[in-house]
Order: structure tokens, then C-alpha cells, then sequence
């Protein structure tokens, strides 16, 4: 809830599918800001309907990788110029997840156009590519003074499983047969609040 967040907070609208919202936001930013302390790339999409987006892009990788890929390529100007301050402390989190173990970057064919949808391995490439992309990232940021990681919140139960039934969040063991949480997952789940604490530790810990 915006209310409960002191300082000046600003909301503006992005679409990761669209590389032109993208772009139009970073320019935004860039010329409205000197500096760029921390970015987070935190949305996502998980275990999707095969779906495309943008110029033909498998939409879980499109969304989760691409879309947060160029977005940080278009900031990057402007996060090695505040790393490079004296003081500083410039991060980048990407959130990726333990889903990652689900499939490796499908070099050959990342957008699934030949073969059967799996969109579980689809979830999983996308997480893949987030930590690859921290790794990345973080090399060229130490170089002026700033680091990139990557994180797995933890299992929290969110509208990110808005596109998974009753009976599928069954039987990975999530609900049990009324439709509410199991006992395994009561134990298992974060909070929305413990997960996000995993990527604000990353954020600012020193």
C-alpha cells in the first residue's frame, strides 16, 4: 500500500512485452534523473499459456528476461555514472527463482517455436536467464563500483499462480483437497512481506 511508504513515491506505466514502452521509460527517467542508486527487476509471469509477445518473443521469456534485460541496457548509462560517484552504492536485483533447476537458456530455440510448449521449462528457462543476467551484469558494474545479484524469494503464495487450477496447485502439494493452503506449504510459503526480504537484503545490506 502506497500510503504506508514515506517519501516521494512515483508510479509510472511500463509494459516489459513492449520494447518500446521500454525504451520510452528509461529516456524518461534518464532525463528526469541525475542518478540511479538501485533497480530491481522484480516482475514476472509464471506457467503461462503459450503465448507471444512483442516481435514473436515465448511471452514468460520475454517478459521475465528480455523486457528486464532491456530495460537495465537502456539504464546502464546511468547506473555507471552513480556507481562511479564517490560513496556510492549502485545495485541491481533480478529476482529468479528455484524454478531455475526446471531448464537451461534453449540456445537453440528460446521462444519455442519448434516442439511441444512446456510451459513449466519455458518458467524455468526465464528464471535461468535471470541469474545469467545478474552474473553479467555484475561484471560490468564492478568495474565502476557497483554489483549485481540474484535472488529466489522463497515460495510465496501471490497472483503470480493466476494461471494455475485447483487441481494442478493440488498436486505439486500447495492445496490440499479443500483448496486451501497445505500443511506442507503453510511450513513451505513466505509471506509476501518474508519474500520481498530476501530481495531488500540484497538491496542494501552491506
Amino acid at each position: 500500500n502506497l500510503a504506508d511508504v514515506n517519501g516521494d513515491v512515483r508510479i509510472r506505466d511500463m509494459d516489459l512485452a513492449d520494447l518500446a514502452s521500454v525504451r520510452s521509460f528509461a529516456e524518461d527517467f534518464a532525463a528526469t534523473h541525475e542518478t540511479l542508486d538501485l533497480l530491481i527487476c522484480n516482475a514476472g509471469i509464471m506457467a503461462c499459456p503459450e503465448t507471444r509477445v512483442g516481435p514473436g518473443w515465448e511471452q514468460q521469456f520475454g517478459v521475465n528476461h528480455l523486457g528486464h534485460f532491456a530495460l537495465a541496457q537502456a539504464l546502464m548509462p546511468l547506473l555507471e555514472t552513480t556507481a562511479a560517484l564517490p560513496g556510492s552504492d549502485v545495485r541491481v536485483v533480478a529476482l529468479s527463482s528455484t524454478g531455475h533447476k526446471l531448464s537451461d537458456i534453449r540456445w537453440d530455440d528460446p521462444h519455442w517455436n519448434e516442439g511441444e510448449y512446456d510451459k513449466w521449462k519455458a518458467y524455468g528457462q526465464a528464471k535461468t536467464a535471470n541469474a545469467l543476467f545478474a552474473v553479467g551484469m555484475n561484471k560490468r558494474l564492478v568495474q565502476h563500483g557497483g554489483r549485481a545479484f540474484s535472488v529466489h524469494p522463497g515460495g510465496i503464495m501471490t497472483p503470480l499462480q493466476r494461471h494455475l487450477d485447483t487441481e494442478e496447485m493440488a498436486a505439486l502439494g500447495w492445496l490440499n483437497e479443500d483448496g486451501e493452503l497445505s500443511e506442507r506449504a503453510a511450513k513451505m510459503f513466505k509471506t509476501p512481506t518474508q519474500g520481498a526480504s530476501t530481495t531488500l537484503w540484497a538491496a542494501t545490506s552491506p
